[in-house]
């Protein structure tokens, strides 16, 4: 015996009364670059910056360094030409990371330029810091100083790249973001530095008997702990300051 002809015409079946419709939630709008007044200023910021500290190194030549290059080992001019021209590259993928439009539009860039940051920035930027940080000629403080930053950014990067694995991507996000403010704690060393020699200008007759390179090297300790110490706490207020909306904005 056939099965009778299945009525094509037959109106679909209705839910139960009192049933609400299932509605497909709406995809939020997506963010224009004007709301994000910040990715420019950051941009210019980056590329200032990377005017001023990567032309001395093109050349190659160990005078040209804007830091001090002690006389061995001898392999600490190459691994520091090496983590300079690491953090340029990184640097600018930070922009790339960050810029919601090319995230929500573009986002096979983002994913990209994310796996080039941690597999490049690893081994170019993350060693040669550990290796030439306890060499370096501005004293004990700033040895310190770097080898920490290093353990810190390598390991902010590397937890990043596994919540990103794991599909966790509110975690992946916010240890990203730590460790983008480490690399610009790098940037803001400098700035941090004239601003720190500008407020203490008045005390170098009396503190450092007019010594101004004293003071100078005196203060790189301070600037070199503080530029990634205060970048990092303002990320982690403005994580826990933007925890509250976002779960209002899911509920």
């Amino acid at each position: 015996m056939t099965r009778p002809a299945t009525d094509s015409s037959r109106p679909a079946a209705t839910p139960p009364a009192g049933t609400a419709p299932r509605r497909t939630p709406a995809k939020p709008p997506p963010v224009r670059w004007w709301e994000r007044p910040w990715i420019l200023p950051l941009a210019l910021f980056s590329a200032a910056f990377l005017l001023f500290a990567v032309p001395p190194y093109l050349s190659l030549d160990p005078a040209d360094s804007r830091l001090p290059v002690p006389e061995s080992p001898s392999w600490y001019f190459p691994a520091l030409v090496v983590h300079v021209f690491g953090g340029a590259l990184i640097t600018l993928l930070v922009i790339l990371q960050v810029w919601p439009w090319l995230r929500t539009r573009h986002p096979a860039v983002h994913r990209w330029s994310g796996r080039v940051y941690v597999l490049a920035g690893l081994p170019l930027v993350g060693v040669p810091a550990v290796l030439v940080a306890p060499f370096g000629e501005a004293g004990a403080s700033a040895q310190i100083s770097g080898l920490v930053w290093a353990a810190l950014w390598s390991a902010f990067t590397v937890l990043g790249y596994v919540m990103a694995r794991r599909r966790r991507f509110a975690a992946h996000r916010e240890w990203m973001l730590r460790s983008f403010a480490l690399v610009y704690g790098i940037a803001f060393n400098r700035v941090l530095h004239v601003l720190l020699l500008v407020i203490t200008a008045p005390r170098v007759d009396t503190v450092h008997g007019g010594d101004f390179e004293a003071m100078s090297l005196d203060l790189g300790a301070a600037s070199g702990f503080l530029s990634w110490i205060l970048p990092l706490l303002f990320v982690e207020w403005w994580l826990q300051y933007r925890k509250p909306r976002r779960r209002a904005r899911q509920r």
